[in-house]
């Protein structure tokens, strides 16, 4: 099953993919996508990690090339988050683009059980945003359809309330 958990940033969309997934019976596995470049990132992934600690999740960190990424066929997979993983792929020496984020999406998609993806709604600002920005912002949201069109599962959350735009909760 391959879910999309969407939401604008401090929506709770983490908080219910991890709810979403913990739900499920079998191996859960948290992939990490930040890469931490300073004290802030670093104190970040130091943070989701405790907070992940006690729900039953095996963390594996990879910030590039996810078609590299060794996941067992009855893992519950829980990818955090799209938004971090396509900049890395995108601004990173050694990332690949956007053919590496779908060959990457693909390899999950048929490799593992449930897939469950977090990613970040991006249009709702309303401000000009330069070239760079917008080449980001687009690529994210031509991710977020593909996704969204092949998923089993869409839920937009908003103030922490899940939306369902497609399928049933389980």
């Amino acid at each position: 099953m391959l879910t999309i958990v969407i939401g604008g940033a401090g929506s709770g969309k983490s908080a219910f993919a991890e709810k979403h997934v913990c739900m499920l019976p079998g191996r859960k596995i948290y992939l990490a996508t930040m890469l931490p470049r300073d004290g802030e990132s670093r104190e970040r992934v130091r943070k989701h990690r405790a907070q992940r600690v006690h729900r039953g999740f095996e963390t594996l960190e990879r910030g590039l090339d996810l078609a590299g990424a060794e996941i067992p066929a009855d893992a519950n997979v829980l990818l955090e988050d799209l938004s971090n993983l396509l900049a890395n792929e995108m601004y990173e020496t050694a990332g690949g683009g956007m053919d590496s984020v779908h060959r990457g999406l693909e390899h999950l998609i048929t490799s593992c059980e449930n897939l469950t993806v977090v990613t970040n709604e991006v249009f709702s600002g309303g401000a000009d945003y330069d070239p760079e920005s917008l080449r980001y912002m687009r690529a994210l949201a031509d991710l977020n359809r593909w996704l969204a069109a092949r998923a089993d599962l869409a839920v937009e959350v908003v103030c922490g309330l899940p939306n369902v735009l497609k399928g049933k909760l389980p």
